[in-house]
């Protein structure tokens, strides 16, 4: 005769993790890489996390504070370029910033939602102090480093969301020649300026352009005073 199989107390079960914010994003960031940004949503996240979705909101407010907190998560691969303050502090800059920018063009529908998600924890307020740091030690005042980090990281976003999206888009190559073709071809009696600024106006190799584009707002940011902003 067979022995009776004892039934299992759901007691006796092993429990499962208590929900945690930290949790929370681990879990979206596993889905995020396996099967993209846009299947990060709370609904998804419940089912990844065997849990309800009125319970994550505890923690996460929606799918935008989600995705600002994976990107914070993200943050924490940022190379802050160590604390040299012997250091050329432009470079140490210039590298914070491609370090941010190589984060993000490794996931380029994060690039692309880091343009209107605001992450707020820790790792960007490490990186923001950096930013700020870095910029006194040039020389920038005080609102003119505070205006200053918020448009160099903008910047930094959008090159990060072109470039990302053109490397994942196959069409984008065919595109970016259908370009360089129009401004070529374009008439110096209709488009004058157009012309004399060919083949400039599309030279350069991406790292030759983010170097210039970042000198031209460095030095924009500290030669240019910044409204003072009131106490």
């Amino acid at each position: 005769m067979t022995a009776r199989r004892e039934p299992t107390s759901r007691r006796d079960r092993p429990a499962k993790p208590a929900l945690s914010r930290q949790w929370i994003v681990a879990a979206a960031l596993g889905i995020m890489r396996e099967e993209g940004l846009e299947k990060v949503t709370m609904r998804r996240l419940a089912q990844e996390l065997d849990t309800g979705p009125a319970s994550l909101y505890v923690y996460v407010a929606n799918t935008a504070a989600l995705h600002a907190a994976v990107l914070d998560a993200l943050l924490g691969d940022v190379d802050l370029a160590g604390d040299d303050e012997d250091g050329d502090w432009r470079e140490q800059l210039r590298a914070v910033l491609r370090s941010y920018t190589l984060v993000l063009f490794a996931y380029p529908q994060l690039a692309r939602s880091a343009l209107v998600a605001r992450p707020s924890g820790e790792n960007y307020l490490r990186l923001v102090e950096r930013v700020l740091a870095l910029l006194s030690r040039g020389g920038a005042g005080r609102e003119q480093a505070a205006w200053g980090v918020d448009t160099l990281l903008q910047n930094a976003t959008a090159t990060a969301a072109e470039q990302a999206t053109r490397e994942s888009d196959p069409a984008a190559t065919d595109e970016w020649n259908a370009t360089v073709h129009t401004l070529g071809a374009a008439s110096e009696a209709t488009h004058p300026a157009i012309s004399a600024h060919m083949p400039a106006l599309v030279a350069g190799s991406p790292e030759e352009r983010f170097r210039w584009g970042f000198d031209v707002l460095v030095n924009g940011i500290l030669a240019t005073p910044a409204p003072a902003v009131a106490e």
